[in-house]
């Protein structure tokens, strides 16, 4: 499943991008709404008019970023800082918690620390739980596919943009990189409403250490993408790659505009190769830029959305890293969008019925320059709750299905097994006081003294790590050496991940009922289409394909 913010290539330049929308005049009784911090977009050469319009609307600048041009400003009337021309979107910086002295966006390093011990050490087969893994038969991840030719490397460094990476996990830490890894949020631990948001603090100044995941669901991805071969649990597709945490999301789920960008932004400094995105951007789950049924400020808020991701992006890929991201679980069609129900989702209970249409895209999932992953169960079947879309689906794999019967296998293990924290499982009541687990969903396996928790998942969110992983080895084989371990050009490592996927036509009829009664339409031809983009991903084939 994907992750709250639910929780694709050309670069975008970093100017006004056409089709964004007319400057929008001053919305009434804005000039009386409490001050905000607020992101302020300006266009290429527009920084001097952009700081008079703050100025004019009596907000101040406390910030500004040159990466990807836009101001951090304190302002109660953000529509009229945006009905200036040179202004392309203001977006509410959203809390993400605070802290004196340490703003959200810096970053800090996981704990020091000796990763834990991990099973028995590398083997040339399997791990204990790989019977279980039939996503990565199904994409040729094993002993005598990918893993005789390929493990990916460790000057491979993979990003994984997410709730946070256990790093202390028996199967996550031997492949785990402290140094690099980074969290871009501070815990909140209630709304402004005193609701609970993200509970209790548990770590100084509600900052948690950049080895530390309170929802399970970016440890399950980076699991997937490069748990090692090592005898315990399970085995990732790139068994041998450096995993990133780099934490956007918050203990709730929420992924806001700001610590999204300054994870791809570190992301590119440092020299990471691929990243992986398995989330939308809050509050929006579809962004318009020019909608109707929606307010001056909301038009804005969505096109600073837009803008500011298409420019991290860009800058990103500008800088080596592949962008990979999950497709999204609405089971619709994004190229034919007709009702955004959920939007927006923060605060909570803040959302409205509205009429949408193609021109409102799902970020980061809809960007030019990000390989945007749909989801299949056991039996290849596109899995039910995996949008689609001829533009919007570049490529399928195996993210799970409960409900696909097509194959011999039953109930849970119909979804992918990959590790989850052990904290997170005892918090969500999943195991006894002895620590064994309370349902089938959860997996422990221990193996020389070494105990470690698996949970099975599914949603387009673990669809794409296999596509990240199949990434990583790509990268590993053809990489060059460069700034943070290896480099190569995102366009050839895409070129080369659709050259290797097993085409997958659309079923037949093209209209495909599932047991719900609930009926989808693929599109296009084998070779692209809407269900499975350029077929299923193939780390076989990956692993000796020439370059």
């Amino acid at each position: 499943m994907h992750a709250r913010g639910r929780l694709a290539g050309a670069i975008m330049s970093i100017t006004l991008l056409g089709g964004l929308g007319a400057a929008l005049p001053p919305g009434p009784a804005t000039a009386s709404e409490p001050a905000g911090n607020y992101l302020v977009f300006y266009k290429d050469g527009g920084l001097p008019a952009a700081q008079r319009a703050v100025k004019a609307a009596g907000g101040t600048i406390q910030a500004r970023d040159d990466k990807l041009g836009y101001l951090i400003v304190r302002a109660s009337d953000p529509v009229k800082i945006g009905s200036d021309p040179s202004v392309v979107g203001v977006t509410l910086d959203r809390p993400v918690g605070k802290v004196a002295g340490v703003p959200a966006s810096a970053g800090a390093p996981a704990a020091a620390g000796t990763p834990a011990a991990a099973g028995t050490g590398k083997t040339s087969g399997g791990d204990p739980l790989s019977s279980r893994q039939w996503d990565m038969k199904m994409i040729g991840a094993t002993p005598a596919g990918s893993y005789a030719k390929a493990r990916g490397s460790h000057k491979v460094l993979v990003g994984v943009i997410d709730t946070g990476i256990d790093g202390k996990h028996p199967d996550i830490a031997p492949n785990f990189n402290r140094a690099l890894s980074r969290n871009f949020v501070i815990d909140q631990p209630t709304d402004d409403n005193g609701r609970k948001l993200d509970g209790p603090c548990e770590h100084k100044g509600c900052k948690d250490p950049a080895d530390v995941d309170d929802d399970g669901h970016g440890t399950h991805v980076a699991s997937t993408i490069g748990s090692p071969i090592n005898g315990l649990g399970v085995s990732g597709v790139a068994p041998d790659v450096s995993l990133v945490n780099l934490r956007a999301g918050t203990d709730s789920g929420f992924f806001f505009l700001k610590p999204t960008m300054d994870a791809l932004t570190y992301a590119a400094d440092v020299g990471v190769d691929v990243v992986n995105m398995s989330f939308y951007v809050d509050p929006w789950t579809f962004n318009c830029a020019d909608n109707p049924s929606d307010t001056p400020r909301e038009r804005l808020e969505q096109r600073g959305i837009l803008e500011g991701m298409r420019r991290a992006v860009a800058y990103a890929r500008a800088h080596g890293v592949t962008l990979i991201t999950a497709i999204g679980n609405g089971g619709g069609d994004l190229g034919k969008p007709k009702a955004d129900t959920s939007s927006p989702d923060f605060p909570p209970g803040a959302e409205k019925k509205r009429t949408i249409d193609n021109t409102c895209l799902n970020v980061p999932a809809e960007l030019d320059g990000v390989i945007s992953v749909s989801s299949v169960g056991p039996s290849g079947r596109k899995a039910p709750y995996s949008d689609y879309g001829v533009e919007q689906a570049d490529i399928t794999a195996p993210g799970g299905d409960i409900f696909d019967s097509g194959t011999a296998l039953k109930g849970v293990a119909r979804e992918i097994l990959a590790a989850a924290p052990e904290n997170v499982l005892r918090a969500k009541g999943l195991l006894d006081a002895e620590g064994k687990p309370r349902t089938s969903s959860v997996i422990r396996d221990c193996q020389g003294g070494t105990c470690a928790y698996y949970q099975y998942m599914e949603g387009t969110s673990m669809a794409a790590p296999h596509v990240t992983g199949v990434a990583a080895l790509i990268i590993g084989r053809f990489g060059k050496p460069g700034k943070g371990g290896l480099h190569m050009d995102p366009a050839q490592v895409e070129r080369l991940l659709y050259a290797t996927a097993i085409p997958k036509g659309c079923p037949s009829p093209r209209t495909f009922r599932y047991g719900t009664g609930e009926a989808q339409m693929c599109e296009g031809p084998k070779a692209k289409n809407g269900f499975f983009g350029h077929g299923l991903v193939d780390a076989a084939r990956a692993a000796t394909v020439s370059p």
